[in-house]
C-alpha cells in the first residue's frame, strides 16, 4: 500500500485557549497527509479535477490519543487503498516528533465522481498504485 509522511508544525491559530491543538484541525492535516500521497503518486487534486474525477470525502474518523500543543512538530503518516474501482480509504497517524507517540489515528473513505456528481470509475493508474 502506498504511504507518506508529511511533517508539519503546529501553529498557534490551531491551537484552542488550552494550547491543545483544535479538534477539527486533524481533519485538516489528514488533508495534508492525502494530498502529498497523491502527489508523491504522480496525481494532484487539480490533475484531478482538471480530468472530470473529484474526490470527496464520504467517512471521516479521528481518535485523539494524546494533546499535540502549539508548535509542536508532527508527522502525518498516510497510507491509501483501493477500497473497489470507484471508492479509496486512507488511514492515518499523527506521531509527536519530540517523542514519537501517537497523538491521534484515523481515517477517511472517499468515492471518485465525474462532473456530473455521478460515481465514475478512478483512472487506471489510480486503482493500479493503491490495489
Amino acid at each position: 500500500m502506498p504511504t507518506a509522511t508529511s511533517t508539519l508544525r503546529v501553529r498557534y491559530a490551531e491551537t484552542d485557549r488550552m494550547g491543545v491543538v483544535y479538534h477539527a484541525n486533524y481533519l485538516v492535516w489528514f488533508e495534508i497527509g492525502r494530498t502529498d500521497l497523491l502527489r508523491d503518486l504522480g496525481w494532484t487534486y487539480r490533475a484531478m479535477e482538471e480530468s472530470g474525477v473529484m474526490l470527496p470525502v464520504i467517512e471521516a474518523q479521528c481518535e485523539y490519543r494524546r494533546p499535540a500543543r502549539y508548535d509542536d512538530e508532527i508527522e502525518v503518516r498516510t497510507t491509501g487503498r483501493l477500497l473497489s474501482a470507484v471508492r479509496l480509504e486512507f488511514t492515518y497517524d499523527v506521531v509527536l516528533a519530540r517523542d514519537g507517540t501517537t497523538a491521534a489515528v484515523g481515517l477517511t473513505r472517499h468515492a471518485a465522481l465525474g462532473t456530473d456528481g455521478r460515481p465514475c470509475r478512478l483512472p487506471d493508474r489510480i486503482r493500479e498504485a493503491f490495489a
